[in-house]
Parts: C-alpha cells; structure tokens; sequence
C-alpha cells in the first residue's frame, strides 16, 4: 500500500521530487504553500489539484482529520529567517515567521495523535537552515515530539558529501511514532546527537577541507568514497541564454564576488537573493580558465581610477551568474545528462525564478533520507 505524504511549506516542490525518486511507494497528496508564485510553478510541475496556497498557522486539527487521505508522512520544510546567519536579527522561536511551525507541532500534531493511528503521521522529515539546531525552535520541536512519542535523529549535511559541487549545509530531522526507530546494525542514536553522515551511506563523517589539513572524503548515495563532481558537468551547454553581470555591479563589487571555474568542485550555497546581493549569496563562474583571476583583478583595480574604460580588463575573464536551470542541476531537481524536465511558468522573471530556488531543497540528499527514514 502506498505511503500517503503532505508536504508543508511546499515551495517548488523539491520534497515531493524527492520522495518521488526514493525506493519509497509513497505519494505526495497534498502541499501548502502562503507563496502564490511557489504554488503556480508546483502545479505545473505536480499537478494542479496538489498544493493549497493557505497561510498554514491558519490550519486546523479538524480540517486536516477529515482529509480523505490521513498522510503517513510529513515533510516540512518551514521558514529559515528565524534561524539563519545572515539575519542578525534571527529570534528563533519569538520570530513571527517561526509561528505558523510552531501551530503545526504544538497544536496540530497533538491533536491528530490524540485521535489516533491512521489520522497522525507516523514519519516526518524536517528541512531548515544550519542554525536550526542552536534556536529555541529545536528545542520545543524535541520536547514535543518525544511527549508524543516520536524517535527522533538529527543531521547537519551538505550536498559536497554526496558528489555534489554545492556547499549547502542544512538541518534535518527525521522522526518516527513508536514502536518504530532507529536502532539498527548500523546506527543506535544518543539523545542531543546531530549526526554528519547518513548511516549505512558512508561510515565516516564529512569534514569540511577549510577546516582540516586532510582533504574531504565525500560520500556517494551507495556509501563509498568519491571526489566531488566538477561544476562543468551542471554547466549548460553552448547556445544557452548567458546570465551577465551588469558592468555597474562588476567594477563596484567584483572583487567581492566568490569566483569559481568549471573545473571547480565547490560552490558557495545559493540564495534567495542570488543576482541580487554579491556577498553570501552564491557563487559566479569564470568561463576561461587560462586566465589568473587574481592577476586579472589586480590589473584592473590598478587601471580603473584613471580609465573609464577599465572594465574591459575584467571581460575576457567571461565573469557570468548560473543559469536557473544550471542553479537546478546543481540542487538536483534537474539531473546532469538526464532527460528530467522542469517547467516554469510562462512570463516568471529571472529574478523569480532565484528566488524561488533558493528557498528550496537538495532534492538529492533529501531522497537520501527519506530512504533511511523508512529502512529497517
């Protein structure tokens, strides 16, 4: 029998992907989504009887119990600001956009334990921002959970472990109603511990090269060991739109800017404000790998206080933003060298289509854990 899915904060749709190339026979049924513009691109992509766009702290345990298909499984993956670093004003749980969370775990899910098996879910997975696990947020989400008994299992993981070029560490929890655990051959969880690798996925944790002499060791989805992927096989092909960077913006802010190549094996994590912000917010790609950047940037930053011309020095670095489809290999809603489609609405800007992005989902570490989250 198919295992039957909500999807919460649905954004784009990367958890349903997800679950949908796991080993699991499960369905998403139904998403919610306050985003109008998230809930147009998931119905194109999902379906149009899908996602609900609905502010969720407005749900209630009556309206989801009467759903003609009770979910098994929950996958959340609520607002970030709370809890990022690049809000110095994060509160965590006294943040406004930490309540419609909080609505779900505190009142909701009591609730439809109360009511019993077949109306609560017996599994969820919990996506959010690496900071997650140091907010109050946490805290009240563990408490709660295991009042109602749930085992629960956290994980901080980026997509470099898996092969993927793209530094993106994230949060997650998976949980599950008891009788059902964790305990197996390979794993037997401890209270407070936040696991950095999937177990039976690779038997050792992830360390970052920046902070350790040795280089990382990352881990395929088979478990083995394997060198991250280079950029030049997300890159679009000769013929795609080129995504420029204004030359206003390069001979202010260049310098600033995280520069890879395609040879790289690394990005900086995307965000909403991908094209719109140059610190913290994404990498940008030099095309032509021949040339020194720092070398190139020095000549130029020499030249520019007496020639108005300088930033021609800067042009045959072929300095551009990636793609929104080569941001969606990279986030593997588009897999590299596949067939997959995805489908954007017509008329929804570039600056749209970033944003949307970087709200999302590693749909391939996601898929990860929901295969672990049912083995055993």
């Amino acid at each position: 029998m198919a295992n039957v899915a909500w999807e919460f904060y649905s954004g784009i749709g990367g958890l349903h992907l997800a679950l949908q190339r796991s080993a699991i026979d499960g369905n998403v049924v139904r998403a919610f989504d306050w985003d109008q513009t998230a809930c147009k691109v998931y119905s194109a992509n999902h379906g149009p009887n899908v996602v609900q766009k609905v502010d969720i702290s407005s749900l209630t345990p009556s309206v989801l119990a009467s759903s003609a298909a009770p979910a098994d499984l929950w996958l959340l993956s609520p607002s970030c600001q709370p809890y990022t670093v690049l809000n110095p004003e994060a509160k965590g749980a006294l943040d406004p956009r930490a309540r419609s969370f909080l609505h779900l775990i505190q009142t909701i899910l009591p609730e439809l334990v109360k009511l019993g098996t077949g109306v609560h879910p017996t599994r969820l997975l919990i996506e959010n921002v690496a900071g997650f696990e140091t907010s109050t947020t946490r805290q009240i989400l563990l408490t709660t959970l295991r009042s109602l008994g749930y085992n629960t299992m956290e994980f901080l993981l980026t997509p470099l472990q898996f092969g993927i070029p793209n530094s993106r560490l994230r949060y997650y929890l998976l949980a599950k109603m008891a009788p059902l655990d964790f305990s197996t051959s390979t794993t037997s969880p401890s209270d407070g511990q936040i696991w950095r690798h999937i177990p039976g996925r690779g038997d050792s944790d992830w360390m970052d090269s920046r902070d350790s002499a040795s280089p990382p060791s990352p881990i395929s989805s088979l478990g083995s060991q394997s060198s991250v992927a280079p950029l030049r096989q997300f890159l679009d092909q000769d013929g795609a739109p080129i995504h420029g960077i204004p030359d206003r913006v390069l001979s202010k802010w260049g310098r600033l800017f995280d520069i890879v190549l395609p040879s790289s094996a690394r990005t900086c994590c995307f965000t909403r404000g991908y094209t719109q912000l140059v610190e913290r917010a994404g990498s940008i790609i030099q095309t032509d790998e021949r040339l020194d950047t720092s070398f190139v940037f020095d000549e130029f930053l020499e030249a520019r206080t007496n020639n108005p011309s300088a930033i021609n020095i800067l042009r045959p670095l072929g300095l551009r933003y990636f793609s929104p489809t080569e941001l969606l290999r990279l986030f593997y809603f588009l897999r590299p060298a596949s067939q997959d489609e995805f489908i954007w609405p017509e008329g929804l800007s570039a600056k749209s289509k970033y944003r949307l992005i970087g709200n999302s989902v590693n749909v391939f570490v996601v898929t990860e854990l929901i295969n672990f989250l049912y083995a055993g």
